[in-house]
């Protein structure tokens, strides 16, 4: 019993959607080196690719709306003197870059006003940085903004050390001694705690501020790198990692705990890293392998990871970037979109959508979510102060408007709109099908006939509608009636044997006549009233009855074809019915059943 029943998700047909390549952003040469990062971040504005350049490290900062072929010579960002490694957009600012590299230092840069990779010079000018930091003894493999706290920059660097900078004064406001090389690392929502993995296998969360680990346990055993993302205001860490027979495994954690909620789950045997990335709004996490072409996203729900689907793709990625949220597609219902490395070639976009045909705003699927300002600024936030961020209401971008902002705990607008869907299917329509009284047999052949036409009527599919007063010519169409017209020609061979008698015959040819027929008895008998007066007149002579004999018959004769024309066409009309309602409701076949019995009756 438990197959018939699926669980009821607003993401449960959440779609991922390739792009065109003359839409990717192609000729791009990305970085070959080794160290396990994403190579590409990006933001609703820009995004930054580890350059594979010579004389020194670069990166390259692509406008996201210059698709295509890029030119064979763009101006790059320029001032490390080893591999850049990683590189962080500023949450709060979309033009100021966070960059690590290999020769152990982090620099900020801000994307100049007007900046485009098209420019008429054959040499463009590079980019400078405008801070540089030096705190740090060997490479830097990891540098990460705090989501709520202006100005504050994570850098994990091979002196196993964690620095904590101001990026307006230059310093390293706090550091934290890490046991070994980190591998990732992750801020939870409101800033003051960080989750990292390590080549120890240890799965550490941090409370920054204090400078120490709040937590240590095991995390994956395999000994290929973890990564591992705070899930936004969810209290719950995910990490993705492997067994010791190298099967890629996921697990959900409770800050605290020393085993993963539910222990390990196995995804499969595919030997590159996993990157996981999380979507606070819609609680959805996306895993992406390096290596492979595929990203599975699930939908957390009851401390458990439901798988949704997966986007399948033959080209191999070992890049992937997701946008943040407040730079979606409302109109097109996309909830996230990812940047994806192809072959190191080219950059393709890939927009996961909630497919639905409404065109108004979709509240329940868009909650607000992160905007541009911060939480608190960089001084509030070292004095110990701790704070979300305000969010932006998309109903507004849905409208063309400003972004408004509201708080960070304004829930009510993804559960108000319930509702009104519910409202709307109200129960008035059903009575439509009140036309059941056609089902009352009617008392004449007549009002049959004029049923059965607007039954006829009112089941044919969107055929032109026939005039009421025309219901003679739309019997002309059915050709059967020659064949029943033989039925008054065996009457006329009964009725001549009572011309032997002299006053009585008449009542006696009136009865076999009448007999057979229900329906027009009424009019046999006011015929026969009509007639009586003259045959009582004409008593005195036998011819005079015979004439009054045929005169009856005639009469008679032809109220009987037309009877037997009016059958037939009926006859025609219920099949044409049939036709034309096929397999309908129970109350249509008994309909058309009780007319079948009433023409048997007639013709009987």
């Amino acid at each position: 019993m438990s197959g018939r029943f699926v669980r009821a998700s607003k993401y449960r047909h959440v779609f991922g959607k390739s792009t065109r390549k003359e839409s990717c952003y192609d000729n791009i040469r990305i970085s070959r080196n080794a160290w396990d990062t994403n190579l590409v971040k990006a933001n609703p504005e820009y995004l930054s690719v580890n350059w594979e350049a010579s004389g020194g490290g670069a990166f390259a900062v692509i406008p996201l709306n210059e698709k295509g072929k890029l030119p064979d010579v763009i101006p790059l960002f320029r001032g490390h003197t080893a591999t850049v490694l990683d590189t962080d957009w500023n949450p709060f600012n979309d033009r100021i870059v966070a960059s690590a590299s290999d020769d152990g230092k982090v620099m900020i840069w801000e994307v100049p006003k007007g900046f485009t990779l098209y420019t008429d010079a054959e040499e463009p000018a590079d980019v400078s940085p405008v801070a540089k930091f030096t705190g740090h003894s060997r490479k830097v493999g990891q540098v990460l903004f705090n989501p709520a706290a202006e100005n504050i920059l994570a850098s994990a660097s091979g002196d196993l050390t964690i620095k904590l900078w101001d990026v307006a004064t230059g310093q390293a406001a706090l550091s934290m001694k890490h046991p070994d090389i980190v591998q990732s690392l992750s801020w939870n929502a409101s800033g003051n705690m960080m989750v990292t993995t390590s080549r120890d296998k240890k799965l550490r969360v941090w409370d920054v501020r204090q400078e120490r680990p709040a937590s240590e346990h095991q995390g994956h055993d395999g000994a290929k790198n973890s990564r591992a993302v705070w899930m936004g205001e969810q209290n719950r860490i995910a990490t993705t990692g492997f067994s010791r027979m190298s099967d890629r495994q996921l697990a959900l954690w409770e800050p605290g705990t020393t085993t993963p909620i539910g222990g390990f789950t196995t995804l499969d045997s595919i030997s590159g890293v996993c990157m996981p990335f999380w979507d606070d709004g819609c609680n959805c996490l996306y895993l992406a392998g390096k290596g492979d072409g595929n990203i599975r996203y699930f939908e957390y729900q009851n401390d458990k990871f439901e798988f949704l689907s997966e986007y399948k793709s033959g080209e191999p990625q070992r890049g992937l970037a997701f946008m943040p949220k407040r730079g979606v597609n409302v109109h097109e219902n996309e909830i996230m979109r990812a940047f994806k490395t192809v072959n190191d070639q080219y950059i393709e976009p890939i927009s996961f959508t909630v497919p639905r045909r409404a065109e108004t705003f979709q509240s329940d699927i868009f909650p607000p979510a992160v905007g541009s300002k911060p939480g608190l600024s960089a001084q509030e936030w070292l004095s110990g102060k701790t704070a979300l961020p305000s969010k932006i209401d998309f109903e507004s971008i849905y409208e063309g408007n400003a972004p408004v902002e509201v708080p960070s705990d304004y829930k009510p607008p993804a559960a108000a709109p319930a509702p009104a869907p519910v409202s709307k299917p109200t129960p008035r329509k059903e009575p439509e099908p009140a036309p059941a009284a056609v089902r009352s047999p009617p008392p004449t052949m007549k009002d049959q006939k004029q049923s059965m036409a607007a039954l006829a009527s009112k089941y044919e599919d969107h055929e032109e509608e026939e005039d009421d007063d025309d219901d003679e010519s739309s019997f002309e169409e059915i050709s059967k009636p020659v064949q029943r017209s033989a039925m008054p020609a065996k009457v006329e061979t009964r009725a001549p044997p009572p011309t032997k008698t002299t006053s009585a015959p008449p009542p006696k040819a009136a009865s076999p006549i009448k007999s057979p027929t229900y329906a027009p008895s009424p009019v046999a008998a006011a015929a026969a009233t009509q007639s009586a007066p003259a045959t009582s007149a004409s008593s005195g002579g036998v011819e005079s009855t015979l004439d009054q004999i045929k005169q009856l018959l005639e009469t008679q004769t032809k109220m009987i074809s037309s009877q037997g024309q009016q059958i037939a066409n009926l006859t025609g009309e219920v099949e044409n019915l049939k036709k034309r309602v096929g397999s309908g409701s129970q109350d249509q076949s008994e309909r058309i059943r009780q007319l079948e019995l009433e023409l048997e009756a007639l013709r009987s």
